[in-house]
């Protein structure tokens, strides 16, 4: 299994990706006028795993890890590092 990020069209994406054709986004970050919006994957409505107007990129990829989003997978790979280098965005 794997955890990176990718990039996205206006920002990034945190990607489980099991090794077995199965990919599952675990949370995103994306720039608006106001600064970053981030969110972490959940299973039910939390509206605290959201939140707006984060001052930098860093601030809202930690705020998305920080809930341990892999964790709602089977197994819960908290052992498993991210990738330290940010993926380029797939073409469609």
């Amino acid at each position: 299994m794997k955890i990176y990020w990718q990039h996205k069209r206006r920002g990034q994406e945190l990607i489980l990706d099991a090794l077995n054709g199965q990919i599952a986004s675990l949370g995103a970050v994306r720039e608006t006028k106001r600064g970053f919006d981030a969110f972490a994957t959940t299973t039910g409505y939390d509206p605290g795993r959201a939140t707006k107007g984060l001052v930098s990129m860093e601030e809202a990829k930690a705020f998305v890890e920080s809930f341990e989003p892999w964790n709602l997978y089977e197994g819960g790979m908290e052992a498993l590092p991210i990738e330290p280098e940010v993926r380029p965005r797939e073409t469609d």
